[in-house]
């Protein structure tokens, strides 16, 4: 299976090559990438309990570009965010209470979704090869869908989890891991040059 990675490709991953920049530049990723999940959070389907986003599309794409340290700590600084009052989850809300509530599981999972989908584009599930890249955005998606049921499961049981909390995201769950790959294909790095 020569199309599956087993090493990182340094510096390749991705076309913002944070990795190699200074800590300056990498603090303003961080910031730009908050600013970026913000906005991702109002663009919105309201269902009850948990609405749909475009938040999944925005956490595995910083994952995918700013790689698997730097994309989580963006989501967790995002988080802190609302935590502390700033309007920046979905649909405006903000308040330590949203992470004892329903959606409590999806946010928690959202730095590991960003981390999974960061490792998986350091080892080559990026945009040189766009059914890997679709594969790691399809994976960071079920990592949030799979943690956030399970906390709603344990208010409303596994049954009415999966019904409320998974069911209504998988279609766009499939057409935001498609999109994403798409965008990190059309800007993966050295598009020029073969993958290995």
């Amino acid at each position: 299976m020569t199309d599956l990675p087993t090493q990182a490709i340094p510096g390749a991953f991705s076309p913002l090559n944070l990795q190699a920049r200074s800590v300056a530049w990498q603090l303003a990723a961080v910031a730009l990438g908050t600013v970026v999940l913000a906005l991702s959070s109002y663009i919105e389907v309201p269902l009850v309990p948990v609405p749909v986003t475009m938040q999944t599309l925005a956490i595995t794409l910083i994952g995918a570009l700013y790689g698997s340290r730097l994309g989580a700590l963006t989501v967790v600084a995002w988080l802190v965010e609302g935590a502390v009052g700033l309007p920046v989850l979905s649909g405006g809300a903000a308040g330590v209470h949203h992470f004892v509530g329903p959606t409590a599981g999806y946010l928690f999972a959202f730095p590991l979704a960003a981390a999974l989908t960061g490792w998986l584009a350091e080892a080559g599930w990026n945009g040189r090869r766009p059914l890997l890249a679709f594969g790691s955005m399809l994976l960071g998606n079920a990592l949030c869908l799979a943690l956030g049921a399970a906390w709603l499961a344990v208010a409303i049981g596994f049954e009415q989890a999966f019904l409320a909390g998974v069911l209504p995201f998988l279609l766009g769950g499939l057409l935001k891991s498609g999109l994403g790959a798409a965008l990190l294909h059309a800007t993966r790095p050295g598009k020029s040059r073969r993958a290995a």
